[in-house]
């Protein structure tokens, strides 16, 4: 997997550049909604400090100098992150207990939370889908939007509300912790139990972790959200890699992952 991950640019040297990375921690210290995503930080989290744990968690360069070219994430703290992912569904999945799954990059990640949800009912685990249908007004680059919570093989993500949109399928690119918040609300409200352990990533994990909720997911090198809720304790594992690769990238993530929580069919 330490080859595995380089050779797919998940990790190594990747797609994400350093100029947005940069940015998105200025807007963070800045405390930009869009890079919140659900984050209440209690520190002040000041670009520098921000830079320092994000080449902690990461392995990007600490040297604020370094402004351009392609960002870069060790492939040692990837897969050391992936095993305590692993250990956390091994957890939940040797109790039985609810989980809920979602995702705001749904093109490069579905098949792969999918194959969580799948492995997770097997071992006797109720997997979520409360607030299916519920609308969502979310601010995007275009204005406010109304979307639409969906679930496809039991992850959940949002879809714009807008009929016959190319590109939208299977559902739209989201960091907004609002979805997450209309998910947990209905579960709160209806019969059936909460969840024990949300996976996902971006406002999923982020929100779900400030709520309260043991979350863990996955992040790039330009997302310092999840990474400042795990240093503060509201989200409880974070993977750093390249979030915006092909999906079949993703496959042998998801075997290893399996493998390492005993989830393996």
């Amino acid at each position: 997997m330490l080859r595995y991950l380089p050779a797919a640019g998940l990790a190594g040297v990747v797609g994400t550049s350093r100029e947005r990375s940069l940015r998105s921690y200025r807007l963070f210290a800045a405390r930009d909604p869009r890079l919140l995503i659900g984050i209440d930080p209690r520190g002040n989290w000041a670009e520098p400090e921000l830079l320092a744990l994000m080449a902690e968690k990461c392995g990007v360069s600490a040297d604020p100098r370094h402004t351009s070219g392609p960002d870069v994430i060790d492939p040692r703290r990837t897969l050391a992150a992936l095993d305590a992912f692993a250990g956390r569904l091994a957890a939940v999945a040797q109790r039985g207990a609810p989980v809920l799954l979602g995702t705001g990059h749904p093109r490069p990640l579905l098949g792969f939370y999918a194959a969580l949800a799948d492995a997770l009912s097997a071992a006797g685990c109720e997997v979520l889908t409360p607030a299916q249908g519920r609308c969502v007004d979310i601010l995007t680059r275009f204005g406010l939007r109304t979307h639409r919570i969906d679930y496809v093989r039991r992850v959940a993500l949002v879809r714009e509300t807008e009929v016959g949109r190319p590109g939208c399928e299977p559902g739209a690119h989201c960091h907004s912790p609002l979805p997450v918040r209309a998910v947990l609300e209905a579960a709160a409200a209806g019969p059936g139990p909460l969840p024990e352990l949300v996976v996902g990533d971006h406002g999923w994990v982020c929100g779900a972790g400030q709520l309260g909720f043991e979350a863990i997911g996955l992040a790039d090198t330009d997302d310092p959200a999840p990474f400042v809720g795990q240093a503060e304790g509201a989200v409880r594992v974070v993977v750093p890699l390249d979030d915006g690769a092909r999906s079949s990238h993703y496959r042998p993530l998801t075997r290893y992952v399996l493998k390492r929580a005993c989830l393996s069919q």
